[in-house]
Order: C-alpha cells, then structure tokens, then sequence
C-alpha cells in the first residue's frame, strides 16, 4: 500500500517537473522567512538591515487573510530607517509568471501553542501561496478539509502570525480526487450544523471534463502560469464581504473566450452557463478584464428590467466597491457614455434605457449626443439574453455603433424549437434564435454539467393527482381550492419543517388574488378546528397597472401575462394590491404603499433570502413560508433557502427550467434537491424542456436531472437500516439506541458513525418528498420508528463529538479513526429549534393537562438529536433537570431563567480561570466584558490585566496565550458566533 510520504515523494517529482525548484532546506519558520527576504530584495533591487526586515515581516504579517491578500496584490510602502520611502511590491504583479515558484514539504510552523506539520507548500517569490494536504486512496479528501479548517482554529495557528497568511488556495487530494478552494477568514471557513462547508471545486477541461486525478491536476492546473494566471486574474476580491473568491474553470472559460474574441475583433458571442452557475461573477470579471483594454472605449452590461439592473449594479459592486454606479435615467446613461473617466468605462444599464439613447425621434436627441462614439469600439454584454429583444433594439445597436461587438449570457438559449418572438411592430422579426443574433456559441457549462458537478441541485417533480390516483388532463387548469388544501398538507414535508420556503407560480393575477384570499380563509378554518396549527406567513406580488409609471412599465417589459392582465380592470386589481400590502404591513410591521411598489418587491426578496437566519436571531412571524406569484420571481432570482415551487401555470421551454431553476440552488445535505409539485400534469412539457436544454447526452439527460422515484430511495433506506441492524448484531448487540453505548472501541464506535450518517442522508430526501403515500409513510415507520430515529440521532450525535474531539490527537485507539468524516449538518433539525425547546419547557411545567405534552426526559432527548443546538444542549439539560416540578412557568419566565442560569454559570467558569492564573476574579470579568461590548480584542487591556503580575515579558506573552486560549471557547460561546475584530492571533 502506498503511504502518505511516498505519495508525497512523487508529488514534488511531478513538480519539478514542471520546473518547480524543490527547496528540502526549507522546514522552519525562520528558513521560510530568509527565502522570502531573498526575493524581495531582488524583486524591489534593495538591502534591509536586519532590523528593517523585521519591521517589513511584522507589517506584512496580518491574522486578517482578506487584507494580506491585498497587501499581496497591491503596491506598497516601507518607511526605511533612514526616512526614506521605500515602494515596493511583494511579487511581480505585471508579469505573475516571471516570479520565482518553489516547494517545500513537511515546513514546521511552531508557536506558543501550536505545532503544525504541512504536507506540501507552494511558494511564489518566497511567499507560501498554496497549501496541498495529500491523504491516501481510503481517506476521502474531505476529512483533509477538516484538517484544514482544524488547523486554521487552533489558537496561535501559523495562518496568524506568520508568512502562512498569504496562503491563497488550499488543495486536498487522495490521488483519484482532488479538490481546491480559497483561504479565508473563520466566519467564512468552517464545517458548522446549519451552513455548508465553503465553496469547494474540481479543476475541468474546456469541455467540462473533471481533471480528479492529482498527477493530470498538477500537470494542468499547477502549471507555473497557469496557477500564477488564476490567483493574479481569477480570483476575486469581494469587498462588501471582506472574502476571497476562486472563479470555477468553466467561469474561467468563459471570460478568455471573450477577451480573445475581442482581442482577435472576431465579432459576437454567446455563453451558455446554466441559471445559477455564476454568470454575474463571470460577467463582472469579464467587464474589469476589459477596463484595462486600451482599444475599448466603453463596455454595457445589459439587463432587460430594472430590478435586475439594481440587483446586478449591486452584485458588480459587491465584487468591487463603487465599480458601477447608477444610472436613474436615460440622461444619466448618456452622460456616462460620454464621459472620460476611468471609473465610467463598465455601465450597468437595462436594454429600455439604451432604447430610448438611441431613438432619433425622442425629443432630448440623445442619439444626436452620442454621435462622438460612433466610430468608436464598444463591448455589449446582454445578461438572461434569451429574454432580450431580438428586433428593434438589436438593429439599432449595429446601425449606430458599426464596431460594436455583442456577447450574450444564458442559462436557456433560443433553439428553433423554442423561438416564439416572431414580429417586431408588425414586421416578422429579423432574429429568431440567439445563434442568429450572436453568432457563434463560445462556451457552454448546461444544467447537466452542473447538477454532475454538484453546482446545482436535481429535480424532484411531483405530478399532483387530486384523488391520489387519477391525473388531470395536461396543462387543465386544478380546482383551486384543492390545490390550497394540498400545499397545507404537503407544505412541512416539502420545506423541511419550514426549514426553506415555496412559491406558488399562478397562470394570472386574478388567480394569484384568488389563491391568496382561499389560503386565508382555508387557514382561519384550520386554525378554528386546531387552535396548536402553525400559520403559513403567505405573501403575494404582482405588478401593479402601469398608468403612465414609468418604473412599472419598465419591470412589465418582461411580465408579459401580468402587462397584459393589468389591461383589464386595472381598478379591480389595484384594489387587491392595496389589500395584499395592507395585510403584509401588519404581518411584518413595514409602511409599503402601491406607489412606491418596488420598495414592496425589493422587500419580499429581501424576506425570502432571510429565511438562513436562525430562528432566534430572525423570528418565524418575520419570515415569509409561501409567495404568490404570475411572472415574478421566475427568472432572476436567486435563494438557497428557496426549495419548492408549487405550479399551477402552463410553462413551456426555457420559461419552464427557468421556473424549476429557483429552486435548486445548493445549500448543504438538508436540501437535497429542488421540489416541484406540479398541479397541471406538465410532465410532457417537462420532458420536452430537459431534452432541449440538456446539451449533451440527451439519453441520459432525464436520469441526471431528476431524483429517483421514492420507491427506489425507500429501497436504499431498508437496505442502509438492515446494515445498521447487522452491524449491531455482529457486536453482540440488539438494534437499540441504547445500546450504542454499549460499542466497544472506537473502531466500532467510528463503523456506527459511517453507517447511521447513510440512514439520516437517505431519510432526510425522503422526508422531502411530496408524493410518499400511506403505505410507504407505514413502511417507513416500521424500518425506523420516529422515536427510535430521534434517540440514534442523539447517539450518533454524541458518539461523533466523542470521536471528533480524538481525532488527530493521539486519542483514538484505531488510526481509522481519524479517517471519518462528520457531517453535522444532516442532523440539524429544523423544527427542533430554541423557540420550540423553550416552549415544550414552559408547556411540561404546566399543571393542566396540554395536547402534546413531552416529559421532561422526552425533551431532554429531543435537544441530543438536533445538531443546530449541539452548543447549547448542556447548558439546557442542566438548567431544565434543575427547574423546580411543583409549579407551573411561562415561556417568558423559562427564558429569563435560562439567561440568568448561563450568566451564573458563566461567572463561575471565570472565577475558576482568575483563580487558575492568579487574577482578581472581577478585573477579568470586566477584561471579559469590555470585549464583548466592543466586539474587539484590545491588546493593551489585556496587558493591564496581567501587569499585576508583574512578569517579564517573555513569561507575560506565554501567559496572554495560556489565558487566551482558555477563554476563546467561553468568549465565543457568549458571544453567539460573531466574530470579535482582532482576536484572529489567538485562533
């Protein structure tokens, strides 16, 4: 069997190879450092004294990875000793491939309080730039992500305080799979219950074939340009979230087709990048690349509506504060157009505006203005081009600027069998297909790369049958009324307890009225016969009558339904508006007004995205669990926590993918798959949409986008329960929660780990399910009863955590061990929440008999099987088993008490800590304090605390680690996951 180190061994092989020099006399803090004061002083052509070089490191050096990155990138100044300024850049930023590219293997990085080995490092002019931890055939790569993020949370971690913040890139490999992602600062960079891990990606060919392998990934991606281009060129900063991004290789793809293509004036362009796949970040570093291209005069981004030019100004300068700005009218865009200024090189415009710019009859000539960049070459990007206008506006743009040269981005491509636009003003259209408008295909990642790629979810589709056993007919229109009673049935199961939230897409506005006024009245009586039932927060939005509204009839120039249904009694469907957001303003305490329409919309969008707040931080009245809708909503926007579409409306096409694509955006293992529960029977239209836009093997197109019917998942499920049961018995044990206790060793403990995370994975999907009827709900019940689900997940639970905190320590008595691979997220419970827990407290202390009332031992059980409240369930355990039984106490009082309890024990935890290191118990209770009030870590506190003392400096500084290291898991736990500015050096 191979091992690491001679994995390891013929790695750098493959490296010097590539010209890479192998550095084997670099394996210390202080050789790293020497090597990099090397480069620097010929890159910058200067010799520091020892004492400046200290200097420049310590400046240099910055726990905070998103401002080093900068540093990296930037140009920079050095006061020398002398006065004098010193300008400087750490690696050549012109020409990246002309710096230095080094390996070294097995560097030690020791501090006060950690002691790491890494595998292989890759250097860039003497700076640590990529880290590769390399595992054998049978470890998967993501248990070296977790060694990863291990490392970066130990206190005093070399990604802190050394040259190791420069780390750009971390790359996991077992030989046949490699995986790469960014580095980051914490809150970005951990495997948590309720989050998905981070962004994590496999290298591909133009074609979209993965390159796994690590000798094919080192030979194409670790090539010294090729890595020097990615990190210099393709990976983005972005500010407004102070992290780093790696753009995905088909992102890449795309961007250097088009800047060839402009380079080599080879006229248009399209991309076809499936919905959800990035197009803005594509598109943004497409613009910026084109920004330093001395023959463009101007580069358009253009959107067809205005909420898309808001929300794409807004992504473009989330990438890069202030790159665009925005244009509130025609006027403005002409202004832009014909300034000078670096900063108006890349314009975010909607197609309505450049319309407008260039129509000779408008009286403000605007196109007169314009005459100076006729002869001019602009770039026209289109965004969603599959919605542009194929005619006029097209015509115009070639008429009036003959360089231009157009690209387009799509996620559904106008095919012939899809073109519908077909007469421009009552002339036939001169474009029909996006071919005919942009030429040639430059590159193309579909919907089946992605859902093999892991970038978007697959499909579940449900045929509604009203009886559960007869179909309508295709495309009828359902009885309404019963499609209400089904979605309030099925509505649990398809979110995951509300853990995400739905649409209902509607075929027209007086439908949508007429959904939302059933939902309130099937709910009231719902609630009259059940007063414990849970309302669904039901919102609704539709475009109001334009009447002369400019912004509205812009927004309608692609709700082509809702533009046409507000032709017909505009008064009757104002009214309803005013009625609906009436109703939302006191659901959610807001002061919208139909004028002013679009606060509303921006609103409802901004409440949909919120739903990945934590119950306690965002309470369930403030979210929305069901948006009524006609046209909005269905193209262009995007929610991880959007997981269902419930569809009574005939869709077609690439409006249909467009519609499913809502929902499949990925999260982590709690959403499986998108959910769409079909009230019109469209199964044909469905099948027609996947083989249109599939894009390759059209044989196999259904088979990737769809899940498997629940009978073949309930299949795997019996089959994972039945090795459960065997694995037990095969330790002399019965199959009983109980008895996991019983395992001995923690080979044993590590193969129940594995084998139950495979029964909560296939159970999660199928608890997802819409179309599981009562016979396989009986079934799934009899494999597992829920009480016996629930009391494995708190075994696995606290089996895992036992296991977890051996891992890489020594502890464990089995290497194998430190193999396993832990996925809290599977077990976060959704429903299993802090409200929830704190009102099954309050009800269990009541002395009136209650519908549902758990013992105090039930509820104790529940909080061990749900992973989101693992921190806290101690605390809970112990404050509940303390809670007097002779008396009953409201919700209000159950959570004061529990602060008070968590604020008394807390004060005793540090008590313990000053008495341990010979503090004034109340001047560390305010060092304490003043940290979480700032939310900053203040240096100069800490050292008036421990000046009493009276050490010397360097018994002081092992002192502020010993201390700091005690406190971080209690500073973090009270500070409820937010991240304390500063404390980075001691993580």
């Amino acid at each position: 069997m191979v091992n690491e180190a001679q994995i390891e061994y013929g790695f750098i092989g493959e490296l010097t190879r590539l010209k890479y020099t192998h550095r084997p006399d670099i394996r210390t803090k202080d050789t790293l450092e020497a090597n990099f004061r090397q480069k620097f002083e010929a890159l910058n052509c200067v010799q520091l004294s020892d004492a400046e070089f200290s200097r420049l490191r310590d400046e240099i050096v910055n726990p905070d990875v998103f401002l080093a990155s900068k540093t990296l990138r930037g140009k920079n100044t050095f006061i020398r000793e002398d006065g004098t300024p010193l300008n400087y850049t750490l690696v050549n930023i012109k020409e990246w491939c002309k710096n230095d590219f080094e390996v070294v293997n097995q560097l030690r990085i020791s501090t006060a309080s950690s002691h790491h080995r890494y595998d292989v490092i890759l250097l860039i002019n003497g700076l640590p730039m990529v880290q590769l931890e390399l595992k054998t055939l049978e470890v998967t790569p993501r248990r070296a992500m977790q060694q990863i993020v291990d490392y970066k949370a130990d206190p005093g971690n070399g990604y802190t305080n050394t040259l190791l913040c420069f780390i750009q890139l971390f790359i996991v490999s077992n030989r046949s799979t490699t995986f790469y992602f960014a580095n980051n600062r914490a809150q970005h960079f951990s495997f948590s219950a309720d989050e998905q891990f981070l962004p994590v990606y496999q290298y591909a060919d133009i074609d979209n074939r993965n390159i796994s392998g690590l000798h094919d990934f080192a030979s194409t991606f670790l090539a010294k340009c090729t890595l020097a281009e990615t990190i210099s060129r393709y990976m983005v900063l972005v500010e407004s979230e102070q992290k780093l991004l790696v753009m995905r290789p088909y992102q890449i793809y795309a961007v250097k087709a088009i800047v060839d293509c402009i380079h080599e004036n080879r006229g248009n362009g399209y991309i076809w990048h499936t919905t959800g796949s990035g197009k803005t970040l594509t598109s943004f570093k497409a613009s910026t690349l084109l920004k330093d291209n001395p023959d463009i005069e101007k580069c358009l981004f253009v959107v067809d509506r205005k909420d898309l030019d808001r929300q794409t100004r807004e992504e473009f300068n989330r990438f890069q504060e202030g790159c665009v700005e925005e244009n509130t009218n025609t006027g403005a865009l002409v202004r832009r157009l014909l300034s000078p200024d670096y900063a108006d090189k890349v314009i975010v415009t909607t197609i309505q505006k450049l319309g407008i710019a260039l129509d000779p009859s408008h009286r403000q000539d605007y196109k007169g203005q314009l005459q100076p960049l006729r002869d001019k070459r602009v770039v026209f990007i289109f965004d969603e081009c599959h919605r542009s206008q194929f005619g006029e506006n097209h015509q115009a743009i070639k008429e009036f600027f003959p360089k231009a040269q157009l690209f387009g981005f799509t996620g559904t491509p106008i095919f012939e069998e899809n073109a519908t636009y077909t007469q421009v003003d009552g002339q036939e259209g001169s474009y029909r297909t996006t071919e005919d408008i942009f030429q040639k295909r430059l590159h193309a990642y579909t919907i089946t790369h992605a859902i093999e790629d892991k970038n978007v979810l697959r499909f579940h589709v449900d045929y509604f049958k009203p009886d559960g056993k007869t179909p309508t007919r295709a495309g009828a229109a359902p009885a309404q009324a019963a499609v209400v009673e089904a979605i309030l049935h099925k509505h649990d199961a398809a979110t995951h307890h509300r853990r995400f939230n739905a649409v209902l897409a509607t075929q027209s506005i007086n439908d949508a009225i007429a959904y939302y006024r059933l939902f309130q009245e099937a709910q009231q009586r719902r609630l009259a016969a059940d007063p414990d039932f849970l309302l669904l927060n039901v919102a609704c939005v539709f475009s109001p009558p334009a009447e002369g509204n400019p912004d509205v009839r812009q927004l309608q120039e692609d709700l082509q339904q809702e533009k046409q249904d507000n032709q017909e009694d505009p008064e009757g469907k104002k009214a309803a508006l005013k009625t609906i957001i009436a109703d939302y303003n006191a659901q959610y305490s807001t002061s919208h007004t139909i004028g002013e329409f679009d606060r509303y919309y921006q609103d409802v969008q901004q409440r949909i995205k919120d739903q990945k707040w934590p119950v306690a931080d965002y309470p369930r009245r403030q979210r929305i669990d069901l948006t009524i809708v006609v046209d909005m909503l269905l193209t262009g926007f995007d929610s991880k926590y959007l997981n269902t579409l419930y569809v009574d409306k005939n869709l077609r096409h690439h409006g249909l993918i467009q519609a499913f694509s809502r929902t499949n955006r990925v999260l982590n293992d709690t959403k499986p798959y998108g959910n769409v529960l079909d009230f019109r029977q469209q199964q044909p239209a469905v099948d027609a949409a996947i083989a249109l836009f599939s894009g390759v093997d059209k044989s196999r197109a259904k088979e990737i986008w769809l899940v498997d019917p629940a009978p073949v998942v309930l299949q795997r499920y019996e089959a994972a329960v039945q090795q459960l049961e065997t694995f037990m018995q095969a330790q002399g044990l019965s199959t009983a929660p109980e008895d996991v206790a019983n395992l001995k060793g923690d080979a044993a403990r590590g193969q129940f780990v594995e084998k139950f995370k495979e029964v909560q994975r296939l159970r999660t999907q199928l608890d997802q399910y819409t179309d599981l009827g009562a016979s396989e709900q009986q079934q799934l019940e009899t494999l597992l009863p829920t009480d016996d689900l629930r009391a494995f997940r708190s075994q696995y639970l606290e089996t895992a955590k036992r296991l977890r905190d051996q891992q890489g320590k020594g502890g464990s008595d089995n290497p194998a061990v430190d193999q396993l691979d832990f996925e809290f997220v599977l077990f976060a419970s959704a429903v299993i929440d802090y409200d929830y827990i704190m009102g099954l407290m309050a009800a269990s202390t009541g002395q009136a008999p209650q519908k549902q009332k758990l013992t105090r031992e039930q509820i104790i059980a529940l909080l061990g099987s749900s992973a989101n409240l693992m921190d806290e369930a101690d605390d809970l355990t112990d404050y509940f088993a303390g809670l007097p039984t002779n008396r009953g106490f409201s919700e209000a009082e159950i959570r004061k008490g529990f602060q008070v309890f968590k604020e008394q024990k807390t004060a005793a935890e540090q008590a313990t800590i000053a008495v341990r290191h010979g503090l004034a118990p109340e001047a560390l209770t305010a060092f304490v304090d003043g940290i979480l009030r700032r939310m900053i870590f203040d240096g100069e506190a800490l050292g008036d605390l421990l000046a009493p003392l009276g050490l010397g400096w360097k018994t002081r500084a092992a002192k502020e680690g010993e201390l700091m290291a005690e406190l971080m898991p209690l500073l973090k736990k009270m500070a409820q996951g937010r991240e304390i500015s500063g404390l980075a050096v001691y993580e």
